[in-house]
């Protein structure tokens, strides 16, 4: 078992590494078997107040710090995350049920983010811009936006905190990052833990491992935070928002998602069959971008459901240490029981079960509905678990239709031997990400990332992440003599 469990079960607040002082601890949990990993003593309110000011304080030196001698330290960073690839693996594996291929996938991904992240430091850009007044300069300065408030979650944790975490300080902010109750280590402290043996100045990354049980809103609604990047549930989404707005500050939200991954009659069946199967079923479905619908237009529905439910029961369910395994654990015993009711009352409602996998504990095995009805709930809803809905259609006006009848609007992908067909699909689809003849599942660090409609607000990468995490500032210089009337 990895050693982070046991060294970094503990706060990180203006560099120093320290319990914390609330009344009741975090106990992290192995979802595969049980065995208890770490227990962490919650952060108050009181120490996420500390860790706000601390950020705020080592902020202004590091902002007036050379943009060279800061990237500096995250090319280390990124070394000492090539050095450790297996310990870090091992814990994504350990702490959220993550399989090898899973825990490959999200590392690789994690790379090329602290890869770009070196590059954002010299990124931002100032501008003269002209006047209308003579002698008058215009000088528009990018300049960091103070501090960044993080919350990540249990899915991608060491990625999704790298993903704000990284470019917030490389832009020149100080970061509070809250990990998920469920991921302390991976999405928190071990962040801190790379960032800290890189050379970041202590107090310009802070950890709070705490629950909202102990601290409410403290953590969105202090004053020294000027931008809060939330990844998580729609539901949660939403109070973030509305408490940041209250606030007048900023709110980046990458949110929930109920992606349709689409057949078209001329597409490469098998094929599309791999991309679906891969959609739906990464990390137990447990993916934002997760193709929860498979629409199939109805002339080839048979063929590819008979290829699509044959590779999904070849999928092998179990512990997630076992390289072989494809579905591991999901995060908790509450989000297994949540699939299996969803599961279950879309079968009472009328829906046809090809696969019809079974729960123990923690481990769901996949299952596949067809002929699910129009008004079921499970349409509508992210699911979050191992569970395709397939959904056949006819012609594309229906399937541009159904594509978007949701809530959501987050990624989605088409399949067809017509890339031009395809792209002008994806065009009438309400969503902030669509993919022509490849899965739901991307990420990349240069292009823009987000949702529309209920899959949150602003984008994340490239140059929207410079948009996200530094404002704008106008200074002016008058070389002659204003007139003033007065």
């Amino acid at each position: 078992m990895s050693s982070y469990f046991t060294d970094l079960a503990q706060q990180y607040i203006d560099g120093e590494w320290r319990p914390g002082t609330g009344s009741w601890d975090i106990i992290d949990f192995n979802p595969y078997n049980g065995e208890k990993l770490a227990s962490i003593t919650i952060a108050t309110v009181d120490e996420v107040d500390q860790a706000y000011n601390a950020a705020a304080r080592a902020q202004k030196e590091w902002a007036a710090t050379n943009p060279y001698a800061r990237r500096a330290v995250f090319e280390k960073a990124l070394r000492i995350t090539e050095d450790r690839e297996p310990e870090i693996a091992e814990a994504i594996i350990a702490e959220l049920g993550g399989t090898h291929l899973k825990a490959g996938f999200e590392l690789h991904l994690a790379k090329e983010f602290l890869r770009e992240s070196v590059n954002l430091a010299l990124r931002p850009e100032g501008r003269i811009i002209p006047s209308p007044v003579d002698g008058k300069e215009n000088r528009l300065y990018r300049v960091p936006v103070g501090v960044v408030g993080v919350i990540s979650p249990f899915n991608f944790p060491f990625l999704l905190s790298l993903k704000s975490v990284a470019p917030a300080l490389a832009l020149g902010n100080g970061v509070v990052l809250k990990p998920h109750q469920n991921t302390p280590i991976v999405g928190g402290s071990l962040v801190a833990k790379i960032f800290e043996e890189a050379g970041l100045p202590g107090g310009l990354l802070n950890v709070v491992i705490t629950d909202i049980a102990e601290i409410g809103d403290a953590f969105i609604e202090h004053p020294l935070a000027k931008v809060i990047s939330f990844t998580g549930s729609d539901k949660v989404g939403r109070h973030v928002a509305t408490v940041c707005a209250s606030h007048f500050k900023r709110s980046v939200l990458e949110l929930g998602g109920n992606s349709a991954l689409v057949v078209l009659d001329d597409a490469d069946i098998d094929y599309a069959v791999d991309a679906a199967v891969f959609s739906r079923y990464v990390h137990q479905g447990q993916v934002c971008m997760a193709a929860n619908r498979v629409l199939v237009d109805r002339s080839i529905a048979d063929v590819f459901t008979e290829k699509f439910v044959a590779k999904v029961k070849s999928l092998k369910v179990g512990d997630p240490s076992d390289p072989q395994t494809v579905i591991g654990p999901v995060i908790n015993a509450s989000q297994a029981d949540a699939i299996t009711s969803a599961v279950d009352q879309a079968i009472a409602e009328g829906a046809r079960a090809l696969v019809h996998g079974t729960t123990t504990d923690t481990l769901v095995e996949p299952s596949v509905l067809t002929d699910v009805p129009a008004d079921s709930a499970i349409l509508q809803q992210e699911i979050f678990g191992p569970v395709a809905l397939l959904v056949p259609f006819d012609g594309e006006e229906e399937a541009v239709r159904l594509v978007n009848d949701t809530p959501y609007g987050l990624s989605g992908a088409v399949h067809t031997a017509d890339v031009e067909r395809g792209v002008a699909f994806a065009k009438q689809i309400d969503t902030g990400m669509f993919h022509v003849n490849d899965g739901t599942v991307h990420d990349e660090p240069l292009v823009a990332f987000g949702g529309e409609k209920s899959s949150g607000i602003g984008r994340l990468n490239g140059e929207a992440t410079v948009e996200s995490f530094t404002t704008q500032k106008w200074i002016s210089v008058q070389h002659g003599r204003s007139f003033f009337p007065f």
